[in-house]
């Protein structure tokens, strides 16, 4: 019978015999025969290749959870064994940017302010339109879409009280982006609150939940918090990128490879989410980020009712020729019910514009100071 000591198949499998005995007791890699009266383990040479694959995984930092599927799934099916490493790492790197994000915020802001980076909290300002529609399809319109100097945000509803929730989750979100705090990890941390609170108060609307992106301004930065499949894009420079993540299966299966972006759009599951707020007992974490506002930035959030329906070419081109923020709302709606108008439609366009100097007085405060900006911002041609 052709065995191997624990001591032999570590070597051969690249693992020590202090892991083998580990994953024996989580039923990972039980060895073949272990003598009742010494206790020595002793594995067969035909284990080394679920050994080796182990020890890969356990390289690239997978979870002992994700590592027992993925060696289930190998021998029967090698392909969606491959698929879920994949969707784990795509996992890995959306967390580790949002994590890169961090680390730069974090840095900036122990370094001393700049008297440029001064002037460019105080000098920005936003050009700002918001709209929902009905569409064609819906008897009700469960989304909202709300846009001021501070907080730009969409949400789409779902179940009987979809609206309610959908107004419940943008509400949160008024006090921490009114109150500005002058820290801009005080204000993601203030803004996971406000989720968390939302989304206790959605729990009492009998099965109903919502999706919720907004962008909360804090000088020059605006603070990200995203959680479902409402979307924000950035035109800039000409070019449109989409800046949120979509958590919903259909996304995750093309995470995985096991899904081409042509396929989810006719997909059967392609509204099915994977995080909301819908009252659980546990909240699901909202994506948090930072971004750096820069004078030109054109930004739309919106709901599946308008990037469903409506081509990326299309918007991008709308968002690209279409000055006034109102009017590139009404375009990208009526875009949308050109398509039929089969959703609700949320839709914020948003431009990042430098306030105009006017001047203030000896003395006056950072909060005078922002008033007498909006109402310049206000008189401006264009407007909000």
């Amino acid at each position: 019978m052709d065995r191997l000591t624990i001591g032999a198949f570590a070597r051969a499998s690249r693992l020590t015999a202090k892991a083998l005995r580990r994953y024996d007791e989580l039923g990972l890699l039980p060895p073949a025969h272990v003598d009742p009266y010494t206790g020595y383990r002793y594995y067969e040479r035909s284990q080394l290749e679920r050994a080796r694959l182990v020890a890969w995984l356990r390289r690239i930092g997978m979870p002992i959870a994700g590592i027992h599927e993925i060696c289930d799934l190998h021998e029967p099916d090698p392909a969606a064994a491959a698929r879920a490493v994949r969707a784990h790492w795509a996992r890995v790197e959306a967390e580790t940017a949002a994590r890169r994000d961090l680390a730069h915020f974090l840095a900036d802001q122990l370094s001393p302010p700049s008297g440029k980076e001064t002037d460019a909290m105080t000098s920005l300002g936003i050009r700002y339109a918001a709209r929902t529609d009905r569409g064609i399809v819906r008897t009700a319109n469960n989304d909202l879409a709300h846009a001021d100097s501070r907080l730009l945000a969409v949400a789409d509803g779902f179940g009987d009280l979809g609206a309610s929730a959908g107004a419940a989750a943008i509400e949160a979100l008024k006090e921490p982006a009114g109150s500005a705090p002058p820290r801009a990890g005080d204000l993601l941390n203030a803004l996971e609150d406000a989720v968390a609170r939302a989304n206790s108060a959605i729990g009492a609307l009998d099965g109903s939940g919502t999706t919720l992106t907004a962008l909360v301004r804090t000088g020059s930065r605006l603070a990200l918090v995203h959680i479902g499949d409402t979307r924000v894009q950035l035109l800039r420079d000409g070019l449109l990128s989409r800046i949120t993540h979509d958590h919903t299966v259909v996304q995750s299966m093309i995470d995985a490879g096991s899904l081409t972006v042509e396929e989810a759009a006719s997909h059967p599951q392609r509204t099915l989410l994977l995080k909301a707020l819908d009252g659980g007992e546990h909240t699901s974490r909202p994506d948090l980020r930072l971004y750096e506002a820069r004078p030109g930035d054109r930004y739309l959030l919106c709901s599946d009712g308008l990037f469903t329906a409506v081509a990326e070419e299309r918007i991008h081109h709308t968002l690209a020729t279409v000055a006034d923020p109102d009017e590139t709302v009404n375009a990208l709606i009526a875009l949308a019910h050109d398509a039929g108008g089969p959703d609700n439609i949320a839709c914020v366009v948003a431009d990042v514009v430098r306030v105009p100097e006017t001047g203030g007085a000896a003395g006056e405060t950072e909060a005078g100071a922002r008033a007498r900006a909006a109402k310049a911002l206000d008189a401006a041609p264009g407007g909000r």
